[in-house]
């Protein structure tokens, strides 16, 4: 099973992020990899939509989670048995296939019960002469096994309880055996024994079987008839007939109502707890509609899944989308610091201390010999432009210049105005269309022993429409705090013409005479010459809350 893979940067993705995804999975399948598709955690923020639409390049896949699910780990083509289907045709499915349970169905594909191999074979050792006289069953479901004709009489559908006597012996000694059950719940199994045929339509039995093949009078037919005697004719002698009568029970009729089952789309671990946990060695898997998707064991738990990820622009499974620590990590390209859990396999892990991720994808365009085409040239050079802040932020390499001069070159474009037109249409924060996306749009979780924070940023032109937003800001940056749990949020407002930072905090008090930023109000710090939020605010961040 080849695995669909995706690239897929951190949750609220900014430029950097979804420009690396897309430019690495176009790679990988240049370079042959052809199930590669480039997916993104979280909603685009205003800059990498306009971006997009710039370049006329279509959006990520957007994955909300990756969870599995139990889709993920069953087959589609289960064994499975109709509720009319005669017990007959449940023992072929049982041999045939190695199953354990079968799952009786209505007309809709619907289970009604669960047929464990285990009835079954204690239905074929029941003993005694009652026993292995009742019979639950229907005219039609008997014919089918047999595969008889009715000479007289129709397949009727209705279950009945019936009682299977073989008329094997004289006349007299058969009516001895038969006196004291009701005449209509009597089916007789014999052979061209006339007198035999006879007692039985005279007595009007529910069923008379004449095995072999054997013709039968036709004024006994007529006598039927009048009756009310069905009348089957089956080529089997009447050994086989017996044996196969006994098994004309209707599936529905044996099957357990009480059964565990779980929907297709639930998370894979509710599956688990109900294997592990319920005491059934199997799990019925429905479509939402109701009818059986497949019949999942312990052994589906050790299914591989059937995708994968390759992580961009983060390591650490806390920004990651969720679910990805349930999923195999195939390749990871970040330009942050280390903080990835461990991988189960070795596995590509590229990084470096570069300013932007796209720098290093670009970087590997070149190692493989692939000279990018001019809109994921220009992709790449934005992601850089973005994540340096046109080259301007502390974190900017001369790696990366080298990349935006080689990019800038295959793009066809001046990456200075290039630049300046990126920033000057994703400025504004009205773009974001409410506080909530200006806090969250590009919100990173941090933690420092104990304490956990995070931190957004946005980049403006001038900090007039913060003053003006300033108070909504802070209740949504409140709110987002108290959703995630954290000790201190915070937003870095950074102004790309003055190059510089305000910083609007939220929780952390004890800690903010430690902050070293002059607080014209509560909860506001300016920070001249702070750009970076990797390499300036969160080490700067991490020693105040380390109180070193």
């Amino acid at each position: 099973m080849k695995k669909q893979i995706y690239v897929i940067g951190h949750r609220n993705p900014d430029t950097d992020s979804v420009a690396s995804a897309i430019a690495y999975a176009h790679l990988k399948r240049e370079l042959g990899a052809k199930r590669v598709t480039a997916a993104m955690a979280g909603a685009l923020n205003p800059q990498t939509t306009w971006l997009l639409a710039r370049l006329g390049l279509d959006a990520p896949l957007y994955l909300a989670d990756v969870h599995p699910r139990v889709r993920d780990v069953i087959g589609r083509t289960p064994v499975s048995v109709a509720a009319t289907a005669p017990l007959l045709t449940a023992l072929e499915l049982f041999h045939h296939h190695g199953v354990r349970m079968l799952p009786v169905l209505d007309e809709r594909g619907a289970p009604v019960g669960v047929i464990p191999l285990l009835k079954i074979a204690e239905r074929s050792l029941l003993t005694g002469a009652d026993s292995l006289r009742l019979l639950t069953s229907s005219l039609a479901s008997l014919a089918a096994c047999l595969d008889g004709r009715f000479l007289v009489g129709a397949p009727e559908t209705e279950i009945e309880t019936l009682h299977l006597f073989v008329g094997a012996m004289a006349e007299g000694s058969f009516a001895s055996r038969i006196d004291g059950y009701p005449p209509k719940s009597l089916v007789v199994v014999t052979g061209d024994r006339r007198a035999i045929q006879l007692s039985a339509i005279e007595r009007g039995v529910r069923l008379l079987v004449v095995t072999g093949g054997l013709a039968v009078d036709d004024d006994l037919l007529c006598l039927a008839r009048e009756r009310g005697v069905a009348l089957l004719s089956t080529p089997m002698d009447t050994a086989a007939t017996v044996a196969r009568a006994r098994l004309s029970t209707p599936a529905g009729q044996l099957a357990e109502p009480l059964f565990e089952s779980v929907g297709i789309d639930e998370p894979l671990g509710r599956l688990r707890e109900k294997l592990l946990h319920s005491g059934e060695t199997a799990v019925l898997v429905l479509e939402d509609d109701g009818a059986l998707a497949g019949v999942a064991t312990k052994s589906s738990l050790f299914a591989p899944l059937p995708y994968a990820l390759i992580l961009v622009d983060h390591n650490e499974l806390s920004q990651s989308v969720p679910g990805a620590e349930d999923l195999e990590i195939l390749e990871v390209i970040d330009h942050h610091k280390l903080g990835n859990s461990h991988s189960n396999n070795p596995i590509p892990f590229v990084t470096a201390p570069v300013g932007s991720t796209c720098t290093i994808v670009a970087s590997l365009y070149a190692e493989n010999g692939v000279v990018p085409p001019a809109g994921i040239a220009s992709l790449l050079l934005a992601g850089i432009l973005s994540d340096t802040v046109i080259l301007k932020s502390p974190t900017t390499t001369q790696r990366d210049r080298n990349g935006v001069t080689r990019l800038a070159e295959l793009a066809g474009l001046d990456w200075g105005a290039f630049g300046a037109e990126i920033f000057a249409a994703s400025g504004a924060l009205s773009g974001y269309g409410s506080p909530e996306r200006v806090v969250g749009s590009d919100f990173k979780l941090f933690s420092q022993g104990e304490i956990n924070f995070g931190v957004g940023q946005v980049e403006v032109f001038g900090f007039d429409e913060f003053n003006a937003m300033k108070a909504e800001l802070k209740g949504a940056l409140a709110a987002l705090r108290q959703k995630e749990q954290l000790d201190l949020a915070g937003l870095m407002v950074t102004d790309i013409s003055t190059e510089s930072t305000t910083f609007l905090m939220d929780g952390g008090q004890a800690f903010s005479r430690f902050m070293g930023y002059p607080q014209p109000e509560p909860q506001v710090f300016l920070m001249k010459g702070v750009m970076s939020r990797k390499k300036q605010l969160v080490p700067h961040l991490i020693k105040v809350l380390g109180g070193r």
